[in-house]
């Protein structure tokens, strides 16, 4: 487990929020006060604070590699780190005018860096003697962004690829393509982005810009994990790639609509082999999310040759069947390209063999602590999304909710709640596009980043909203977005920032 030492800085300018009075009809008026963690997010397990403090300039300032580093000058991954962010604020060993940062990988060392981008115009702060002993509690902290119902300008996947690493999430889950559109431009067949995407040129996603992304996110120690969600979810593709669609029937002829992949021709499966061995190659994640969700057997039921198939296989009117079928084939085509996979929860319901290996992804809201002890009882890895889908928005502050969720909050042993690797935080496009996105995202996902980063016993919502505040004003001086958790200012406004 990864564990390092590191530095809190008490920053003087954080301590001025203040919040003003509204009508007695809104909820309550949350109360600031300086927590004894000043603006820590997400909380390290263990941190020691001292009342000495220090002076940190920009003139005297200096990233060295000590002399026993088992990387050191030669690793470039934390070079470039030092490139980005060569002032330090949040942590590090303080106890004499030197701060020392040990971590036992590098990925350790560079989630620490992260934590901070330079602010280069507060260069002059105090920073209290302190030793931080951390590690994240789960191994899996991913933001799910979706690309297919609107697309998003890779500017902005790169801006909450930083603000991801601010807040220690180390996935991102890319739900690139879907009914909506197909913007991933495939080397092996282009007609699907010429056809599938709102625009063939503008609104698609190069091979150099996926390649652009993967880097960035990497020298961030963030995985990019890519989507391509079948049999259903595909209308896009089938824009592009002929017979791909199953075609739906009105009484004993076509009505001209398609439904979910067709998986009784020989042709369906040729294409996915030659299509998933592309993305095996392109995306160097070993695992891809295969989604598998919400398939509409509609289609299916009114195809006459579907349900020819459904006769010789035995199959009865149970279209689960079919779509297991499918399922099992794309599973053993993904597997001969040497990935895992990650599937949403139906598939595990509808009872398709799955590898051991198999990541499923609980999303449904309703009965999910029930779901996630079935699928641990089953013996699969999982990961959490059901409490955070932060696409539905409400008044008020929504943040709490997804702050207070417990993940291993289901009845199970503790070797079933082993199995649960982390989670994410789900923002879905239909209303969220270049123009709303990070702020809706905001600190909405930063409570979803503290519950997976820190301890179990990190529950106190008022120390809570008293570091979120201090960290939301932080992310907004370096220029990104986030919403008010509630009325308030940060202290960079009157510099006129």
């Amino acid at each position: 487990m990864l564990k390092f030492v590191s530095l809190l800085l008490a920053l003087s300018f954080c301590q001025g929020l203040q919040h003003n009075n509204i009508d007695d009809y809104v909820e309550a008026e949350p109360v600031f006060e300086a927590s004894k963690y000043g603006s820590l997010w997400p909380l390290p397990q263990k941190v020691q604070i001292s009342e000495v403090s220090f002076k940190l300039t920009s003139s005297s300032f200096r990233i060295v590699d000590a002399k026993a580093s088992s990387a050191g000058p030669s690793c470039s991954l934390l070079q470039s780190a030092y490139r980005r962010w060569w002032f330090l604020t949040d942590e590090l060993t303080v106890n004499q005018p030197v701060a020392v940062l040990k971590a036992p990988k590098v990925w350790g060392a560079l989630f620490e860096l992260n934590f901070c981008p330079p602010t280069l115009h507060l260069f002059q702060k105090s920073i209290n003697a302190a030793i931080i002993n951390d590690f994240p509690r789960f191994q899996h902290r991913g933001i799910l962004l979706d690309s297919s119902r609107h697309f998003l300008p890779i500017k902005v996947i790169l801006a909450n690829l930083e603000t991801m690493a601010m807040n220690k999430f180390n996935v991102f889950h890319w739900h690139i393509v879907d009914d909506q559109s197909f913007p991933y431009l495939s080397r092996t067949f282009p007609q699907l982005s010429e056809q599938g995407a709102y625009h063939p040129y503008t609104h698609v996603y190069t091979p150099a810009d996926v390649k652009m992304v993967i880097e960035f996110a990497r020298l961030r120690g963030i995985r990019v994990i890519p989507e391509f969600d079948t049999p259903g979810h595909t209308q896009s593709w089938g824009k592009g790639q002929k017979d791909l669609l199953t075609p739906c029937y009105s009484g004993s002829k076509p009505s001209g609509s398609f439904g979910p992949v067709n998986p009784i021709l020989n042709t369906t499966y040729d294409f996915m082999a030659q299509f998933f061995t592309e993305i095996s190659t392109v995306f160097p994640d070993g695992y891809v999310h295969l989604g598998g969700d919400e398939v509409d057997f509609t289609c299916w039921k009114s195809n006459p040759d579907i349900q020819k198939f459904m006769e010789q296989q035995h199959f009865g009117d149970d279209y689960r069947k079919l779509e297991s079928f499918y399922i099992q084939k794309l599973l053993d085509i993904v597997t001969s390209t040497k990935k895992g996979y990650l599937i949403w929860q139906e598939v595990f319901d509808n009872g398709v063999k799955l590898k051991p290996d198999t990541v499923v992804h609980v999303w449904i809201g309703g009965g999910s602590d029930k779901e996630m002890s079935s699928v641990t009882a089953a013996g699969y890895t999982t990961i959490l999304s059901a409490p955070w889908y932060l696409d539905y928005i409400s008044y008020g502050q929504d943040w709490q909710k997804y702050y207070k969720v417990e993940p291993l909050n289901f009845e199970g042993t503790d070797e079933q709640k082993k199995l649960v690797i982390g989670g994410e935080a789900c923002l879905w496009g239909e209303y969220v596009d270049a123009t709303n996105l990070t702020p809706r995202l905001w600190p909405r996902a930063s409570a979803v980043a503290e519950r997976l980063w820190s301890a179990k016993d990190v529950t106190d919502i008022g120390d809570a909203f008293n570091r979120l505040s201090l960290h939301r004003c932080r992310m907004v001086e370096r220029g990104i977005p986030a919403e008010p958790l509630f009325s308030s200012y940060c202290p960079h406004e009157y510099k006129g920032v």
